[in-house]
C-alpha cells in the first residue's frame, strides 16, 4: 500500500565518484514522488560546489533539498489557482542558511556543551558523545565514573575512555539510552546490520495509511502565500524537524510549535521558531493529550520527531492521527530509520555523521587521523527540507486523491543520499565564507534576533515569516481565526 520514493545510492569502490549536477539531483527528487514535470522548468539553481570546505557535495544537498521544498510550495500555489511562478535558490546562500548562525541581542550563541565532542578510546577507535542536554551529559559521566557538576572535565572523560573499546562504549551507552556513536568507515557501515537495512530502504517514504475524502486546498485570497490557511502541528525539537516547520511557515502555513513543559530545548529554538505560534502541552497528562487532540482535529499536517513508537504510546501515532483527523498528512523523523536493529536508537546529526562513515572519509580526505566533521549539520537541515517537501507532496495528493498520508524521513537515510551525490575534488580547500549580505534583523520574544534570510526566492509570493520567534508557551493552544 502506498507510494515509495526510491533513491537508493549505488556506492562505488575505488576512486570516489564526481559530484552530480544540482539540476539532476533536484530532478530525481521531484520525479520520484510523481510531482508534475512541468514545474521543473520554473526553477533556477545558481552556484556550484564547493561553497563550504568539504569533500562532499554539501552545497548541492542544501540547495536541492531546499529547492524541492520551495518548488512543492509553488506547485501547491498553482493547485490553489495561482499561475506557475519561478523559484530560485542560490547554493552558497542555501548552504549558509544551513549553518544555523544567529545572534540574540548581539551575542552569537553556541548550544554545545564543553564535554560534547570526539574522544579517542583505548583501542585506538573514536567515539562522539552528545552532551548538550544535561541528562545526557550526566548519564555519560555516570557511565564513565567521572565527576559531575563543576568537577566534570574533558580530561577526566578522556582518561576514562582510555579504558574502553569504542564499539563497546557505544553499545553500553545505547543500552542506557544515551546518545553516543563510534566512528566507522563507509565500508564498516555498509556491512553493519543497520547500514544494510537502510540500503534497502528509500530516502523518503510517502505512504497512504487511511481513507478520507479529498479536501481541496482553499482558494488563495489577498496577500496570500502558497500555504496560507494550512495548519501544521510541529512536535519537534533540536534542528531537522524545526527546520521543516520553519520552512512551511515561510511559505505561509500557520505552524504551531507544541513543546512539553517537562522537556529541555537548546538555544536553536530561538532561530528555528521564526514564523511559528508556540504553545505548551504536557502529553503525559490527560489535559495535554486533550489539548493536542483538539488541535489535531482541524490540522492539515502533523510533524513529529519522537523515537519510533513514542507518540503511538501516547495515542498520537500515524494511525491514531488518521482516525482522529481523516485526511491528515503525518510526517515522522527518526535518527536511523524506521527499520533495522537501530530503529529505536537515539541520535543526532553529529552522531549519524560519525556512525555512517562521513567523519572517517572527511578525515581521510584531509590527511588526518582524528575524525573530521562536515562543515555544518547538513543531515539535519537537508532532512528538514525533505520533510517539508514530502509534507507538501502529500498535501497535493490528499487534495486530489483523498486519503491520509504518512511521510517518513531519517537522518541516516539522508546521509546515504548525501553520499550518493559524489565527492568534490579539492573541496576542503574552499575557505569558510562570511555571512555578509545574507542577514536580517527582527524583534523576537527572546530579544533582537539577527539571522539569515531564507534562500528560496519566489517570483510571485515571496517567502517571509510574519510571526516573531517566541518562547514556549507564548500562545494559547488554539488555532488563529483566518
Amino acid at each position: 500500500m502506498g507510494n515509495l520514493m526510491d533513491l537508493r545510492p549505488s556506492f562505488l569502490k575505488g576512486r570516489p565518484r564526481a559530484a552530480k549536477a544540482p539540476q539532476d539531483v533536484l530532478q530525481e527528487l521531484w520525479r520520484s514522488v510523481d510531482m508534475p514535470a512541468e514545474s521543473l522548468s520554473h526553477v533556477v539553481l545558481t552556484g556550484a560546489d564547493p561553497v563550504l570546505p568539504s569533500s562532499f557535495a554539501v552545497g548541492t544537498a542544501a540547495q536541492t533539498s531546499m529547492a524541492a521544498a520551495a518548488l512543492a510550495a509553488a506547485e501547491l500555489w498553482h493547485l490553489r489557482g495561482g499561475a506557475r511562478q519561478q523559484v530560485g535558490v542560490d547554493m552558497l546562500h542555501a548552504a549558509q542558511e544551513c549553518r544555523s548562525y544567529f545572534k540574540i541581542n548581539g551575542v552569537a550563541l553556541d548550544p554545545r556543551d564543553p564535554l560534547t565532542g570526539m574522544y579517542r578510546c583505548g583501542d585506538g577507535g573514536w567515539v562522539r558523545i552528545h552532551a548538550n542536554f544535561a541528562h545526557h551529559r550526566d548519564g555519560a559521566l555516570a557511565l564513565l565514573g567521572c565527576p559531575q557538576g563543576d568537577g566534570a572535565t574533558r580530561a577526566a572523560v578522556e582518561s576514562a575512555l582510555s579504558r574502553w573499546k569504542a564499539l563497546d562504549f557505544e553499545q553500553v551507552a545505547a543500552d542506557a539510552g544515551l546518545p553516543v556513536a563510534a566512528m566507522r568507515s563507509f565500508d564498516e557501515w555498509d556491512h553493519h546490520p543497520q547500514g544494510q537495512a537502510l540500503a534497502a530502504q528509500p530516502l523518503l517514504t510517502i505512504e497512504r495509511i487511511g481513507e478520507a475524502d479529498a479536501r481541496p486546498l482553499p482558494k488563495y485570497g489577498e496577500d496570500a502565500r502558497p500555504l496560507s490557511d494550512i495548519r501544521v502541528l510541529d512536535l519537534t525539537r533540536i534542528i531537522a524537524g524545526p527546520v521543516c516547520g520553519r520552512a512551511l511557515a515561510a511559505y505561509g502555513a500557520d505552524v504551531m510549535l507544541v513543546n512539553s513543559p517537562q522537556l529541555p530545548n537548546i538555544d536553536n529554538i530561538i532561530e528555528t521558531s521564526r514564523g511559528k505560534l508556540s504553545v505548551l502541552a504536557d502529553l503525559d497528562t490527560a489535559d495535554g493529550r486533550i489539548a493536542l487532540g483538539n488541535l489535531l482535529r482541524s490540522a492539515h499536517v502533523f510533524v513529529q520527531g519522537y523515537r519510533p513508537g513514542g507518540l503511538a504510546a501516547l495515542g498520537f501515532g500515524p494511525q491514531d492521527a488518521a482516525r482522529i483527523r481523516p485526511g491528515i498528512v503525518y510526517v515522522s523523523l527518526s535518527a536511523y530509520g524506521p527499520k533495522g536493529p537501530w530503529a529505536g536508537r537515539r541520535g543526532f546529526d553529529s552522531l549519524v555523521q560519525m556512525a555512517t562513515g562521513f567523519n572517517h572519509a572527511e578525515a581521510q580526505a584531509a590527511g588526518q587521523d582524528a575524525p573530521k566533521p562536515l562543515p555544518m549539520q547538513i543531515l539535519d537541515h537537508a532532512s528538514g527540507y525533505l520533510m517539508a517537501f514530502g509534507a507538501q507532496a502529500a498535501l497535493a495528493r490528499q487534495a486530489t486523491e483523498g486519503g491520509s498520508w504518512h511521510v517518513q524521513v531519517s537522518l541516516a537515510q539522508t546521509a546515504h543520499w548525501l553520499r550518493s551525490l559524489g565527492r568534490v575534488e579539492g573541496g576542503l580547500a574552499c575557505p569558510m565564507p562570511g555571512f555578509e549580505g545574507l542577514l536580517e534583523t527582527e524583534p523576537s520574544g527572546f530579544g533582537e534576533l539577527v539571522s539569515l534570510r531564507h534562500a528560496a526566492h519566489f517570483s510571485s509570493t515571496p517567502a517571509r515569516w510574519t510571526r516573531p520567534s517566541s518562547p514556549p508557551g507564548t500562545h494559547p493552544p488554539v488555532w488563529p481565526f483566518n
